[in-house]
């Protein structure tokens, strides 16, 4: 259950869709001079180093971020690589900013982030990271169940925001527990923007969970799919899928941007 550790993935092609997605949708929400509420249920440690063993293991980062930014694919304006560039200034230039340490960057001192991890090294790198974002207790770390938290604090204050679910799909129950948990945070919380990242495999595991998701009619859906080769021989994730409820405005023209540029990575 604990066993799963995002460094050894840090920064693959999977990570460029969610956190693009993720950057812009965030970047849209500050545009507007009213503070806002964000939660992540499976967080990580927040910061990766990509030069760290477990991540040279599987070069997984350097077919993902790395070859965008070293063949300039990714705007230098887009909001995520200006996460990146402050999160190098401040740990070096082969740090990468988890979805955390990219919302701590791009979020304002007046708005509130809270994240849920359960794995205990990565639940204190994770303090550790966030540690320099926490001034005035904008920042809190949860060692506790992602949905238990975000279901005891929705609907949060402030009411708009937005919601990250991020799980490492291990436990075969999350597929089919999901779609009832937004059901469930929907009904708390109808104007948070909720977003769901889930892979996709050979076998095709998330097509049920999205089935049901899809039969709720919620509003504002947006479902983008991108698709890429395997990791390695034998890897059964194909490609990556974002569901998001109440997508902010301009997150279309975002998934549309990705959907052209891993067409492009062949």
């Amino acid at each position: 259950m604990l066993s799963y550790q995002h460094i050894y993935h840090a920064g693959n092609l999977a990570d460029v869709q969610k956190h693009a997605l993720l950057a812009r949708m965030l970047a849209y929400l500050t545009q507007k001079d009213k503070p806002l509420s964000y939660l992540e249920t499976h967080a990580g440690r927040g910061l990766y180093q990509l030069d760290a063993a477990e991540a040279v293991k599987t070069g997984e980062a350097e077919a993902g971020i790395s070859r965008l930014l070293n063949d300039a694919l990714l705007a230098q304006d887009h909001p995520l690589a200006e996460a990146i560039a402050k999160t190098r200034a401040a740990h070096g230039a082969a740090a990468y900013p988890g979805s955390p340490m990219i919302a701590a960057h791009l979020l304002r001192e007046g708005d509130s982030l809270n994240f849920a991890e359960l794995h205990p090294q990565e639940n204190a790198a994770l303090r550790q990271a966030m540690r320099p974002h926490a001034k005035g207790g904008r920042v809190r770390v949860h060692q506790q169940d992602g949905f238990e938290l975000a279901l005891s604090l929705a609907p949060p204050t402030p009411r708009r925001g937005m919601l990250l679910i991020d799980p490492s799909y291990e436990i075969k129950r999350d597929y089919a527990q999901i779609s009832g948990h937004i059901a469930k945070l929907h009904r708390k919380w109808n104007v948070g923007v909720i977003a769901l990242w889930y892979p996709i495999l050979t076998d095709g595991a998330h097509k049920p969970m999205l089935n049901a998701l899809e039969a709720q009619d919620l509003p504002g859906v947006l479902r983008h799919e991108v698709r890429f080769p395997p990791a390695r021989e034998g890897h059964r994730m194909v490609g990556s899928g974002m569901f998001i409820v109440n997508a902010p405005y301009g997150t279309e023209d975002e998934a549309q941007r990705l959907t052209k540029l891993f067409s492009q990575l062949g």
